[in-house]
């Protein structure tokens, strides 16, 4: 069958037919290697994974509009102030929203994983009903307001 895929490089609108999945393929792939790899690494999930990596994107960009995405370690970084912030990471059969400065955070410390790590705490989420945003963004100003006391408890 044929597909029709409109794209828009710069105006006017442009017309291209694709005649096979293989050309579709093609095409979609190298429109992710044009995009952030951070970006590319979201969309490359399987669902349900990429739905809830899209929404935590969207409500940490909604909280902390100052929060960069970039790709380091082979995940989506947010960095502020050119520091780390949050991490996205799917791994396994869940999705984990992880925060740099874990060792100063205070508030719903009850809901986050902490299982087989000395410092790094994360919420971790294996569907979308799973997401309270109520205390995503509660924990997410929490991390913005000790942003700057860095990775290690000072004892």
């Amino acid at each position: 069958s044929v597909r029709l895929l409109f794209i828009r490089p710069s105006s006017p609108l442009k017309l291209l037919v694709l005649s096979t999945k293989r050309e579709l393929h093609a095409l979609s792939k190298a429109f992710l290697l044009i995009m952030n790899p951070a970006e590319s690494y979201i969309l490359e999930q399987r669902e349900p994974y990429r739905a809830i990596l899209l929404h935590l994107q969207v409500i940490i960009e909604n909280t902390v509009p100052t929060a960069e995405l970039r790709y380091k370690y082979r995940i989506p970084f947010y960095y502020l102030e050119g520091k780390p912030f949050c991490y996205l990471n799917q791994s396994k059969d869940y999705v984990d929203l992880g925060f740099w400065s874990a060792a100063h955070l205070s508030v719903h410390l009850e809901h986050m994983v902490t299982a087989g790590r000395k410092v790094m705490r994360s919420l971790r989420y294996k569907s979308l009903e799973e997401i309270d945003e109520i205390i995503l963004v509660e924990v997410l100003q929490d991390a913005y307001s000790v942003r700057g006391k860095g990775f290690w408890s000072q004892k």
